[in-house]
């Protein structure tokens, strides 16, 4: 059975910085592209970082030089360090795992992010 478990997620002033985790277990995790999604409330979920089983990361713009994403494949981990928060990166972030060869994919429950202005 596959799980995605994030964790990591509060409620932090604007300025502050959050670290989240996801532990995968039943998957081989270093086959895997591993991913961070928002969703605000009323909006679509959306990409904010990705790293691939190399190691190359993605981001999108409004995250770049804030955000942080990590894998460690030892411990089956995907982080994003998550600094300089606004907020409008108030939203439940949930972790993703696609694999790279078949596509498939499966979600985490999410953590709520809360950032006080």
């Amino acid at each position: 059975q596959v799980q995605l478990v994030e964790s990591g997620g509060g409620l932090v002033q604007a300025g502050g910085s959050l670290r989240l985790s996801c532990v995968a277990s039943g998957i081989t995790f270093t086959m895997y592209k591993m991913g961070w999604y928002c969703q605000a409330p009323g909006k679509q979920r959306e990409l904010v970082a990705a790293i691939n089983s190399r190691g190359s990361t993605s981001y999108v713009d409004s995250v770049k030089g804030r955000f942080i994403i990590s894998r460690d494949n030892a411990k089956n981990t995907v982080y994003l360090q998550m600094n300089s928060l606004k907020p409008e990166d108030t939203a439940v972030y949930y972790c993703k795992a696609e694999n790279s060869f078949t596509s498939n994919s499966y979600w985490g429950q999410g953590t709520q992010v809360t950032v006080s202005s």
